[in-house]
């Protein structure tokens, strides 16, 4: 286990248009910490996401991974160490059956027979997919949620040692958002979740990075920075609803009428 298994400093990058998309972005994640990334739409977080695992590689600064440098040639391992959910599962989910997409990963490590077989089902159980019934279905038969447990188990089924999420909860019904948020509560993983759920954030990250066109503009406490009204505010985002005032009492009765 890496002391701090991820490690950035001075990241820029700027699309091929000239949008600068991150600015000088230091930081830190020390093992087993959950960190939330939120900010609004085009603040950088999910680009600042994809420089985990190498599908972006840094222009100006440097990202590392473990004791890795995150660079063209240690893409492989880097990608075994840090295992992207996408924001939506179909982009994760190919195969024909569950069990063969949970496989898919191992399965290009070298791993077979039983060794496989093991690796898949405890990779379905600790989503909390039982592997007998479902494995043999299609996942593209499934509902948002089975399919975002799934996606996370293809990359649990690798085994890395950081999770990074891009907005785990989008397009989950209620129930199925509380099951994934147990979930991730239960993962002894390096997680980094990038999300508009505040409210995930706020239940889930002890620490969490605001970004504001592609610039770190807080990184500290989860309820410190989902406290302030007008710092969320001034940065496009909105209280969590936990946060919201409850009309719970009689008093303020009237003054909702």
């Amino acid at each position: 286990m890496h002391h701090n298994p991820i490690w950035i400093k001075n990241l820029s990058y700027v699309y091929p248009d000239g949008t600068q998309a991150l600015h000088h972005i230091s930081i830190s994640i020390a093992a087993t910490e959950r960190v939330a990334i939120v900010g609004a739409n085009g603040s950088g977080k999910s680009t600042l996401l994809l420089h985990l695992n190498g599908i972006f590689l840094p222009q100006a600064g440097e990202v590392r991974v473990g004791e890795m440098l995150v660079t063209h040639q240690n893409l492989r391992a880097i990608r075994n160490f840090v295992g992207l959910v996408f924001q939506n599962p179909d982009d994760q989910l190919f195969m024909p059956t569950v069990g063969d997409d949970v496989a898919f990963g191992p399965k290009n490590l070298g791993l077979t027979g039983t060794a496989l077989g093991q690796r898949v089902y405890q990779s379905l159980y600790a989503v909390g997919i039982d592997p007998d019934t479902y494995g043999p279905r299609n996942p593209q038969n499934l509902s948002g949620g089975e399919k975002k447990r799934i996606a996370i188990a293809g990359v649990l089924a690798m085994q890395p040692q950081v999770l990074g999420l891009d907005e785990p909860t989008a397009q989950l019904d209620p129930r199925s958002r509380r099951q994934l948020i147990e979930l991730l509560h239960r993962l002894p993983l390096t997680q980094v979740i990038v999300t508009h759920d505040l409210d995930l954030a706020l239940e889930l990250c002890p620490r969490t990075i605001v970004l504001s066109q592609g610039k770190i503009v807080f990184d500290g406490g989860t309820a410190q920075a989902l406290g302030d009204v007008n710092f969320l505010q001034a940065h496009a985002l909105e209280s969590p609803l936990s946060y919201a005032r409850p009309y719970c009492n009689l008093r303020d009765a009237p003054a909702l009428l």
